[in-house]
C-alpha cells in the first residue's frame, strides 16, 4: 500500500520503483568518486595541505571513509530491512544522506578540526549510501516479473558504475567555483527523492521477523573495519620503506581483522538468526555469481585511481595542460569509459532477462581482461583515440558482465532473503574495491620504487639541483609523487619548493613545467601500472570461469507463484475495468 491507501497498478509501479532506486543509487554513487576531483579545491577550503606527511591520514580517510562504511554496514542493512522493510530502510537512507549532504556543505570549521567534521559527515553519507545500495535490488526484484528483472538490474548497475565517472567531471566543475557545492549539489535531489519515496514506494516484499543478530554484526563490522583500515594505511611509507605492510600496527589490523572475520564465520553456524546467511552459498547462482562480483571488482576498484593519475601526472601536462586543471580533464578524458557501461549494461540485462546470465557475464569478463592486455600494450604517451576504444571497450566489457551478473544473484535467491542476500553481494563488492585499490597502489609503487629513484636523481642533478638535495629527494617514498599528481599539484614545484629561488629562472622554469616530470616518470610508472594491469586481467579470467560455473538459467521457486500471478492478473483486471468505467 502506499502513503496515500491504494496499491498502485504493478505496471505502473515497477517505473516508480525503478526510477526512484535509480536516483538513489546514482547521487550515492557520484557522491562516492566527486570528492576525488574535488580534493584540492575542499583542502584549500579549510586551509589544510594534504601532503604534509601529519596530514596523510586526513586526506587517506576523505576518499575511502565512505567506501569502508559502505562495505561494513551493506549487508546488516539488507538484513534489517528483510526484517522490518525494504522501502523503510530505503527511505531512511535518502533521508540521511541528503542530511549528510547539507551538513558537508555547511562545514565552519578549517584545519584538522575541519577535516575531522568532513570525514566524520562523509561517514554519515556512507550510512545513508548503504541503505539505499543494501534495499535498491531487493525493491526492484520485487516491483518487476522475472522476465523484466535484467532489464530493471541492469539499468540500476548500471547508473551504480557510471555515477561514478559523472562524480570526476561534476566534481572538476564546480569545485573551482566552491568546494561547498559539491555536497550542496545533492541536497536538492536527496529532498526531492526523500519524499518520492515516501509517497510512492509500496512494501511488496515478504517480511520475515527475527532477532537481530548483534554479537554477529559487531564481529563483522569490527573485523572488516580493521582489515580495510589496515589495507589503507599499507600503502603509507613506515620508517625506511616505501610502504607500510611491515609496520606492526597494520600487521596488527590485518591480523585482528581475519581473526575477528573468523570468529564472525563460527558464530553464524552457531546462532538461530544470523546475519550472514552462510546456507545462501549452498545456492550455486549466489556463490558463482557473488565470487565473479567480487573477482570483477578487484579489477575495476583500482582502475579509476591508475588511469587519473596516468593521465593528470603524464598524459595531461605533456600535451600542455597545467597541473592545476589535470582533475577535471582528467574526468573528461575518461567519459569513454562511462558511455561503454551506459550502452551495454541495460541491453545486456535485457538479454539476461531471456536467456540467462552466463554467457554474457562470462564473456564480459573474458572480453575485459583483453582490455587489460590491450592497456598494457599502450605506450605511456599514448594517442588518445586508441587510449579512448580501450576504455569504451573496457566499459563495454564491465556494463556486459554487471547487469546479468547481477540478475542472475538476484533471480536465485528466497523472497523473503533478497535483502539480505544482495547486502551480502554488495558487502564482497565494495570490499574489493578498497582492496583493489590497495593493491594497485602497492603494484605501482613497487615499480617505482626499482627505478624512479635512480631517474629523479639523475634528471634532478643534470638540472642544476644540488647533489645533496637532489639525492634527498630521490629517496622519498613513491606515494607522496602519486598523491601529489593525484591531487592536480605540480610535483617538482612541491618537492623543490625550498630551493627553487636559488636556481635560475630558466632552469627552474623547466623542472616545474609540463615536460620534466612527465619524461622522468614515464618509463618508472609504465613498469608499475603493467603489473597493476595484468592482475585485473588475471582477476577477470578467474571471474569468467566462476560465472561460467554459476549453471544453466536459474530462478528461485517462489512458494505461492502462481497464486500470486493470478491474484496480480485479477487486480490488473480490475483496475483496467475501473478506468474504463470511469472514462464512460
Amino acid at each position: 500500500m502506499s502513503r496515500r491507501g491504494a496499491a498502485t497498478h504493478p505496471e505502473r509501479y515497477k517505473w516508480i520503483a525503478l526510477s526512484n532506486t535509480t536516483l538513489g543509487i546514482l547521487m550515492a554513487t557520484i557522491n562516492q568518486s566527486i570528492v576525488l576531483i574535488a580534493l584540492p579545491d575542499i583542502f584549500r577550503g579549510i586551509h589544510l595541505n594534504p601532503l604534509v606527511p601529519a596530514n596523510t591520514s586526513y586526506l587517506l580517510w576523505m576518499l575511502m571513509g565512505f567506501m569502508v562504511v559502505m562495505a561494513v554496514l551493506v549487508v546488516s542493512l539488507g538484513r534489517v530491512g528483510d526484517m522490518y522493510g525494504r522501502v523503510r530502510i530505503y527511505n531512511l537512507g535518502f533521508a540521511v544522506f541528503t542530511v549528510g549532504s547539507i551538513l558537508l556543505s555547511l562545514t565552519w570549521m578549517s584545519g584538522a578540526a575541519g577535516a575531522t567534521w568532513m570525514i566524520a559527515m562523509r561517514i554519515v553519507q556512507g550510512i545513508g549510501g548503504a541503505c539505499l545500495m543494501a534495499n535498491s535490488s531487493a525493491i526492484l526484484t520485487d516491483a518487476f516479473p522475472v522476465h523484466q528483472r535484467g532489464l530493471a538490474l541492469g539499468i540500476n548497475m548500471v547508473s551504480a558504475i557510471a555515477g561514478s565517472f559523472i562524480g570526476l567531471v561534476l566534481g572538476g566543475v564546480l569545485a573551482p567555483v566552491s568546494w561547498r557545492l559539491i555536497f550542496l549539489v545533492s541536497v536538492p535531489v536527496g529532498l526531492f527523492g526523500t519524499v518520492w519515496a515516501y509517497m510512492k514506494l509500496e512494501e511488496r516484499g515478504i517480511r520475515r521477523q527475527a532477532r537481530i543478530d548483534w554479537l554477529g554484526n559487531l564481529t563483522f563490522g569490527a573485523g572488516l573495519i580493521l582489515l580495510l583500515v589496515g589495507i589503507t594505511y599499507g600503502i603509507l611509507p613506515y620508517g625506511g620503506h616505501d610502504m607500510g605492510w611491515t609496520n606492526p600496527e597494520v600487521i596488527g589490523e590485518l591480523s585482528g581483522g581475519l581473526a575477528l572475520l573468523a570468529l564472525f564465520l563460527l558464530l553464524e553456524r552457531r546462532v538461530a538468526e544470523p546475519m550472514f546467511r552462510l546456507s545462501l552459498f549452498r545456492i550455486r547462482p549466489f556463490s558463482a555469481g557473488s565470487l565473479a562480483a567480487l573477482l570483477a571488482a578487484l579489477a575495476r576498484g583500482g582502475l579509476m585511481f591508475m588511469l587519473i593519475i596516468w593521465l593528470q601526472g603524464i598524459w595531461l601536462p605533456e600535451h600542455g595542460y597545467p597541473f592545476s586543471e589535470t582533475p577535471l580533464w582528467a574526468g573528461i578524458y575518461l567519459l569513454p569509459l562511462s558511455v561503454g557501461f551506459l550502452v551495454a549494461g541495460p541491453f545486456a540485462g535485457r538479454l539476461a532477462d531471456r536467456f540467462g546470465a552466463r554467457p554474457f557475464a562470462t564473456g564480459g569478463m573474458i572480453v575485459a581482461a583483453g582490455t587489460f592486455g590491450l592497456l598494457i600494450a599502450l605506450p605511456v604517451a599514448f594517442p588518445y583515440w586508441a587510449f579512448a576504444l580501450v576504455i569504451l571497450c573496457n566499459g563495454l566489457a564491465m556494463g556486459l558482465f554487471a547487469a546479468p551478473n547481477q540478475t542472475g544473484i538476484m533471480n536465485s535467491l528466497p523472497p523473503d532473503q533478497r535483502g539480505a542476500g544482495a547486502g551480502m553481494a554488495g558487502t564482497f563488492q565494495n570490499s574489493a574495491m578498497v582492496l583493489s585499490i590497495g593493491i594497485f597502489f602497492s603494484l605501482i609503487i613497487v615499480g617505482l620504487s626499482g627505478t624512479l629513484p635512480h631517474a629523479l636523481y639523475s634528471g634532478l642533478s643534470a638540472n642544476g639541483v644540488p647533489s645533496s638535495f637532489a639525492a634527498r629527494l630521490s629517496h622519498l617514498p613513491p606515494v607522496g609523487t602519486l598523491f601529489a599528481a593525484f591531487l592536480g599539484y605540480n610535483p617538482m614545484a612541491t618537492v623543490l619548493h625550498p630551493i627553487l629561488h636559488t636556481l635560475p629562472a630558466g632552469k627552474a622554469a623547466y623542472l616545474t613545467g609540463h615536460r620534466f616530470f612527465p619524461s622522468l616518470v614515464s618509463h618508472p610508472f609504465a613498469s608499475g601500472i603493467h603489473e597493476a594491469f595484468l592482475f585485473a586481467a588475471g582477476c577477470c579470467l578467474v571471474a569468467a570461469v566462476a560465472s561460467w560455473l554459476r549453471g544453466a538459467r536459474y530462478i528461485h521457486a517462489e512458494q505461492g507463484s502462481a497464486e500470486q500471478e493470478a491474484a496480480a492478473a485479477a487486480e490488473i483486471a480490475a483496475l483496467e475495468e475501473a478506468a474504463v468505467a470511469e472514462a464512460a
